[in-house]
């Protein structure tokens, strides 16, 4: 009782630090975008997203640990493309991503993000894709089409094949649209296991203390590849990885079954 008390404190103070720190910083932004584009406002806005994850450490004790690192390309590689696929549980990563990645980030996110006061604003002066999900046919044309143009320089694209948050321990469906545009732009993708749940569940703001984990897989390349079979090599490595960095939430059996099915991949 007394924990769950102390974590609603601390949340309702995280939150309050995120109130005050993104109307000046995102009123800085909007200056700042006036007299230049591209990865100047990224990275202007990429500090505040810095700034959210160290508060939740701080304030409420969410730390990550991060593993696999070695399968981006480096930072000094400003010219290799990647899609990154990525468990989505959590607003956390959606947070965390940009902060942590040593590349700008396009995100491709529903357009009524960009009517959320200030946060919104700012993200409408980044260099991303917002899609109309109301018009399925118009909203993959644009992601075919600017996720391109992005990875062509040098920029990863950043989906949730699963299309929404995920609760902690379940799976839901793998769509094909990051694997479809990784083929159409000739480049690798990119599988990521998150297990942000475990300290800030979806649809509560109340953060619990404890450590995420992110594991950062090896590129899959997408050269002669079919969106549904790649997008099946991408499901099976995210859940197994959960598996194995989160199993008190799946139960013994899943971990497992996740530890074989790892030990026969890598036979193969």
């Amino acid at each position: 009782m007394l924990a769950t008390l102390l974590s609603a404190l601390r949340s309702a103070l995280f939150l309050l630090f995120l109130i005050v720190t993104v109307i000046p910083w995102a009123t800085a932004v909007l200056l700042i975008s006036i007299f230049a584009r591209g990865n100047t406002v990224y990275w202007a806005c990429a500090g505040w997203l810095r700034l959210s994850i160290y508060g939740a450490r701080y304030i409420c004790g969410v730390q990550w640990r991060i593993q696999g690192e070695h399968n981006l390309p480096s930072a000094a590689d400003t010219t290799s493309g990647v899609v990154l696929l990525s468990k989505h549980q959590s607003t956390w990563e959606t947070f965390a991503y940009p902060g942590l990645m040593t590349h700008p980030l396009a995100y491709v996110f529903k357009r009524e993000l960009l009517y959320v006061p200030f946060f919104g604003w700012a993200m409408a002066r980044m260099d991303m894709i917002h899609i109309d999900r109301s018009k399925r046919s118009q909203a993959w044309s644009k992601v075919a089409e600017q996720g391109k143009r992005l990875t062509a320089m040098g920029h990863w694209v950043i989906m949730f094949p699963e299309g929404t948050r995920i609760a902690r321990g379940k799976k839901g469906e793998y769509k094909t649209g990051g694997t479809r545009l990784a083929i159409e732009a000739g480049v690798p993708v990119v599988p990521i296991a998150a297990t942000a749940a475990r300290c800030w569940p979806r649809k509560t703001f109340l953060l619990r203390p404890g450590v995420v984990d992110i594991s950062i897989g090896k590129q899959i390349p997408s050269v002669g590849r079919e969106p549904g079979e790649m997008m099946r090599e991408v499901e099976t490595w995210i859940e197994a990885e959960m598996r194995r960095l989160d199993p008190e939430a799946y139960g013994p059996e899943s971990a497992d079954a996740a530890g074989l099915a790892k030990a026969e991949k890598a036979k193969a």
